[in-house]
């Protein structure tokens, strides 16, 4: 049974997955995952997977037997890992302070360190066959279902070291990229900043700070502004230390395995090629000035000559317009539905099942994500919820990353997932569907508040991802000579957003922090985390274009797609809807999508 939900916002169930870290069906399974790690070295070691000096000569039919008998040890080792592992993670980004569960997570990464080992040695054994692969496959008609991962990991096996240096790589990185992008989670999330609202100065976390950027009271959001940059800068040292430690094992890394650059691993783990990403990038450089047309607007709208960055989030329109928990389910769920009664049934389960939590509160990070439950064939979504129209759209987005696992439900771990530019697909979908479903029955107010929130949501995954990817490439630039202080990560944040935002923003308010603040950063194992969000925006505008277009016919074949994003790469998945990605005349005709909401916009805050 579900507990009952709590009398504000609420907290997350996380019952049905276990009943607690020292309950025995956590216990039980923890125990089960390691003996059938044990289980599955002892198979590796018995079979001798790994890598080989010479190309392996066995027959194809006993190549395909064993491959099949391990991808099965593999599948079910990865479900137990995940599953243990989304409950862990649930108790530790609510509660950072929880003792308990940041040793359990302890204990879970150096489990996933043997098993790491292990993929690797796979990955190894499969490139040692490569030449053989098309016959083990034809072997053995099941193994047709995993045909790309299998020659996704035979390519990718050019790439690693030794076994045992990849084993000692996977241990270190532990107390190197793992410890230290730990550190930057549990200082931002446990920061807490004096904050004064109505005579009273109060202590506040610095996640609830941030949220008053989208506060009505204009005095309010320039107050948190400069609150949040002095709490940032109070904890920058530290951080900066984060930074170049995650940086720094990540091109080590690169290097020792032959890799050109840590760009071309985002790439490959990301499913797109160079050309594919030049074309992303140039075209929204090219409608750089569109955005600064937006921000134009938006600051004439407040009465201001220049816009400040602390108005960026300033919201428009039906201002005074909150929503709270009861409203925000009804409003989702029935606009979910004039899709697809399939996505809305799916966003009624996880509200009123519980796996959404919603409250701001000291010791849980920031921001918004959402999660697998794989055995449970569940989801859980954390949000940071204030009522506002920008975190109802941040719900729907992140319910359509649980629909996108939902869609993938009942497949074998190894064919789940996406790459990050397709994880994108359905959140952005989703957030696009709400929008505009809301658009056609707005009063003019609404719709102003409608369209800034897109904009809003354009200009971040555009423009600021844009001056994200700049000052990443800069940062792994600079780091092949020595570390970055902090003042100098600041200042190539800054100029990142010059050459982005330019004169869309008052220089004079530029961000210097973000880069302190962003998880997507601190990740020694996936760096560039900015531009996928950027394709998955335009990608997910460019399939809710067809969708107006095909109407009914094209929603089988979107669930469709979402199935697929692990088991193809980005641009043969596109081709399937006429889409040519690897142009910019895709992005221009997305970017024009963005460019119809500005007009709207500027005819409707003109008057």
């Amino acid at each position: 049974m579900i507990p009952p939900a709590p009398p504000s916002l609420p907290h997350w169930d996380l019952s049905t997955i276990y009943s607690g870290l020292d309950q025995e069906d956590y216990r039980g399974d923890f125990e089960r995952y390691e003996s059938s790690l044990t289980a599955l070295e002892a198979h590796f070691q018995r079979h001798d997977i790994r890598r080989r000096p010479a190309p392996i000569a066995d027959s194809p039919q006993n190549l395909a037997s064993l491959l099949r008998e391990t991808l099965t040890l593999v599948n079910a080792a990865q479900l137990q890992a995940e599953t243990l592992g989304a409950f862990v993670h649930g108790l530790v980004t609510t509660n950072s302070y929880d003792d308990l569960a940041q040793r359990e997570n302890s204990r879970l990464e150096l489990l996933g360190t043997r098993r790491q080992t292990l993929e690797v040695r796979l990955k190894g054994w499969i490139g040692s066959f490569a030449e053989q692969l098309p016959s083990v496959i034809a072997a053995l008609p099941e193994l047709a279902e995993y045909e790309f991962i299998l020659r996704l990991a035979a390519e990718q096996s050019r790439y690693l070291m030794s076994d045992e240096m990849e084993s000692l790589a996977a241990e270190l990185c532990l107390d190197a990229g793992v410890a230290f992008g730990r550190l930057q989670g549990n200082i931002t999330s446990q920061l807490c900043v004096p904050f004064e609202r109505d005579g009273r100065v109060e202590s506040l976390p610095i996640t609830v700070v941030k949220n008053l950027a989208y506060d009505p009271d204009p005095a309010i959001r320039e107050r948190a502004y400069h609150v949040e940059i002095a709490g940032w800068a109070s904890i920058r040292t530290a951080v900066a230390a984060a930074m170049n430690s995650v940086k720094g094992t990540a091109q080590t890394l690169a290097r020792r395995r032959g890799r050109p650059s840590v760009l071309s691993v985002a790439l490959e783990e990301n499913r797109i090629d160079a050309a594919t990403l030049d074309a992303l990038l140039g075209a929204i450089a090219e409608y750089f000035p569109m955005f600064r047309r937006y921000l134009t607007a938006k600051a004439k709208k407040l009465g201001k000559p220049r816009l400040p960055w602390w108005d960026l989030f300033a919201p428009l329109g039906a201002a005074e317009r909150r929503f709270d928990w009861a409203e925000s389910r009804q409003f989702l769920v029935e606009k979910f539905a004039t899709f697809s009664p399939e996505l809305g049934e799916f966003a009624a389960t996880a509200f009123d099942r519980r796996w959404i939590d919603a409250e701001p509160r000291n010791g849980k990070r920031g921001g918004a994500y959402c999660m697998p439950v794989p055995g449970r064939e569940e989801s859980r979504i954390l949000a940071n919820f204030d009522g506002s129209f920008e975190q109802l759209s941040t719900l729907a987005h992140e319910l359509g990353h649980g629909f996108h696992n939902h869609c993938q439900r009942g497949l074998p771990m190894l064919r789940r997932g996406s790459p990050a530019t397709l994880a994108e697909t359905a959140s952005i979908f989703c957030e696009t569907l709400i929008a505009e479903a809301s658009l056609e029955s707005a009063t003019r107010a609404e719709q102003l508040m409608i369209l800034e929130a897109q904009l809003a949501g354009a200009t971040q995954v555009c423009v600021d991802i844009s001056s994200r990817y700049l000052f990443e490439t800069g940062v792994f630039e600079r780091r092949q000579t020595g570390e970055l202080s902090a003042d100098e990560l600041c200042e190539r944040m800054v100029e990142a957003q010059r050459q982005t935002y330019g004169d869309g923003i008052d220089s004079s308010t530029y961000h210097p922090y973000m880069w302190l603040w962003k998880p997507h950063y601190y990740s020694h194992d996936y760096n560039f985390y900015n531009f996928p969000y950027a394709f998955g925006h335009l990608f997910g505008l460019g399939l809710y274009s067809l969708y107006r277009q095909q109407g009914a016919a094209f929603v089988p074949k979107y669930t469709a797609l979402l199935r697929e994003t692990g088991q193809e790469f980005a641009a043969p998945l596109a081709r399937r809807f006429g889409l040519e990605i690897t142009t910019r005349d895709f992005w221009r005709q997305s970017l024009r999508e963005v460019e119809r909401q500005l007009e709207r916009y500027e005819s409707l805050a003109s008057n």
